[in-house]
Order: C-alpha cells, then sequence, then structure tokens
C-alpha cells in the first residue's frame, strides 16, 4: 500500500460554506473562531453572532500555518478582506499558535457554547470526541459550562485512534461506520482492548482468524462506544444531548453508544466539528459588544 493510499483511507473530505443570504458589509461586528485541533482544524466567520462562511480541514505539521491556510479556506469564494475581522479567538490544541487571534478559550468552553448554538438552548450535555481526547460536558441554558470530564491519556475512543485502525486495515475512514454493520449474524464482541497499538495487533489476529473486515471494524467501533461511554456515565447525562467533533458522523460509533447512554441525541443541519470555532467566534462577539474590538470606532 503507497503513502498517498493510506492518506486516502484515513482522511475524510474538506469543505467550506458561505451563506447566501449574509451581507457582510452590514454586518456590525465580524468575529473569527479558529479551532486548531490535533487533527482538523475549523475557522467559522461570524456576522453578528450568525454563521456567514466556514472553512474544516485537516491539521498539518505546522499550527500557525493551518491557522492561516484555514481562514483563507473559508473565506474562499467571499469578497471580505481579512481587515474586516473585528475580533479573533483562538481555541482547540493549538490555540496558543493562532498568529492573529486576539485571544485564546478553551475549547471545553467553545464546544459548549459552539452547540448551545448549533443545537439550541435546550443542550445539557455536550460529548466531544476530538483527535486525541473525549470530552463530556455539562452546560447551562446559555452554554456556559457547570462541570465537565476529560480523557486524554490515550487515544483509544478519539478521533485519531479510529483514523490508525481504518489504515490499518485499509478501509477509508467515511466508510468505516456503514461497514461496520455489513456483516452477517450475530453482532461480534468489542475488541477486548481499545487502547491503539494493542487493538491494532488484536485486529490483525482475528483476521487471519478469518474474521471479516466488517466483523473487525464491528467489534473496534463497538469498542470504541463503550471507551467514551465511561466518561459519559462518570458525568453523568442530562438530556438534552449533543455530539460534537467528526466522531458524530461516525455511526458505527454512534449507533452503538446511543443505546447505552438511555437518551435520544439532538441532530443539527451544521457541520458538528465547527462547534469549537462557533463558541469561539461568538465568545468574540461578546467582546465587540463590550467595545473591546480592534474597530472601536
Amino acid at each position: 500500500m503507497t503513502e498517498a493510499q493510506i492518506k486516502e483511507h484515513c482522511h475524510w473530505p474538506e469543505s467550506n460554506w458561505k451563506s447566501p443570504d449574509i451581507d457582510w458589509k452590514e454586518a456590525q461586528f465580524m468575529t473569527v473562531g479558529i479551532d486548531v485541533g490535533s487533527v482538523s482544524s475549523q475557522a467559522v466567520i461570524m456576522a453578528d453572532g450568525q454563521i456567514f462562511a466556514y472553512g474544516n480541514m485537516r491539521t498539518g505539521s505546522n499550527s500557525p500555518d493551518s491557522a492561516r491556510k484555514v481562514i483563507a479556506y473559508a473565506l474562499a469564494g467571499s469578497d471580505m478582506p481579512e481587515a474586516r475581522i473585528d475580533y479573533c479567538v483562538g481555541t482547540g490544541y493549538g490555540r496558543v499558535n493562532v498568529p492573529f487571534a486576539d485571544r485564546t478559550v478553551t475549547e471545553i468552553a467553545c464546544h459548549a457554547r459552539g452547540a448551545n448554538f448549533l443545537y439550541g438552548p435546550g443542550v445539557r450535555t455536550v460529548l466531544d470526541v476530538g483527535g486525541q481526547d473525549i470530552k463530556a460536558i455539562q452546560c447551562d441554558e446559555k452554554g456556559k459550562v457547570v462541570n465537565f470530564l476529560m480523557n486524554d491519556k490515550c487515544a483509544a475512543g478519539t478521533g485519531r485512534g479510529m483514523e490508525v485502525f481504518s489504515d490499518l486495515l485499509g478501509v477509508p475512514i467515511v466508510e468505516v461506520g456503514e461497514r461496520s454493520f455489513a456483516f452477517e449474524g450475530v453482532e461480534p464482541a468489542a475488541v477486548t482492548n481499545s487502547c491503539v497499538v494493542y487493538a491494532k495487533s488484536e485486529a490483525t489476529a482475528l483476521l487471519r482468524k478469518g474474521w471479516s473486515l466488517e466483523e473487525v471494524l464491528a467489534a473496534y467501533c463497538k469498542a470504541m462506544a463503550e471507551r467514551i461511554y465511561e466518561l459519559i456515565e462518570r458525568l453523568g447525562v442530562k438530556t438534552e444531548f449533543a455530539v460534537t467533533g467528526g466522531m458524530a458522523k461516525n455511526r458505527g460509533v454512534m449507533d452503538r453508544l446511543m443505546p447505552m447512554v438511555g437518551v435520544e441525541r439532538l441532530q443539527t443541519r451544521w457541520d458538528t466539528q465547527i462547534a469549537g470555532a462557533v463558541g469561539a467566534a461568538l465568545f468574540g462577539l461578546k467582546i465587540c459588544q463590550k467595545g473591546k474590538g480592534r474597530h472601536k470606532g
């Protein structure tokens, strides 16, 4: 398998979007949230608290460069100059390396605030499965964090863990969820160890025993769901329940997780990966409304 083929397997489609209904020239405040994660980066541009445009792309090896590329990607197709930005907030794993950010805010605060926007003020529990960690957050009706738990000790259950598994099995990551249900017979048990290193060894052994790729995918997706649930169970679930991040798009994990949680998860028309950047842009708006933006007069 070539390096290009491996990258194709573990890479998800990048995307950007611009609102056809919002004219940036008519906005009082244009604020930007930049979420530089370990796996993906997002930029959300908001006009007076409404999404004007966003970009979602893979994080490169250089965080400042990733921040610059994703803001340019979000602005693609728009005639709005970067100089029009009133405030920029950085968040995520690489938030301290966003060169043009006016301040930084933790991803936990930003995901809670972003989920409040994307899913509505009824959200009380937010699950964010990031590239390198899992966060379970409880928030109030304004999207303010009231409690949280985080697992950042191991890649098990994270987006990076799923990418490693996708590479190992040679299955495009966008197909993992569907293919994890494409087997005949009884649902296989979860792999016994969700640690990425040991799970890879176990998966290889199962394939040698004659398991199909789909059965191995099912076993790993189930193990990831169980790992994620351990964190949620410790925090406790208060309805309504929302999921942010890329794992929200993987039904192989989500459809196995939600019966454990015991509640329905909210749905949104927005890309679940932009939640952190949305929250960051909204924090920027609040600062501008206090008269502390770049363009004060």
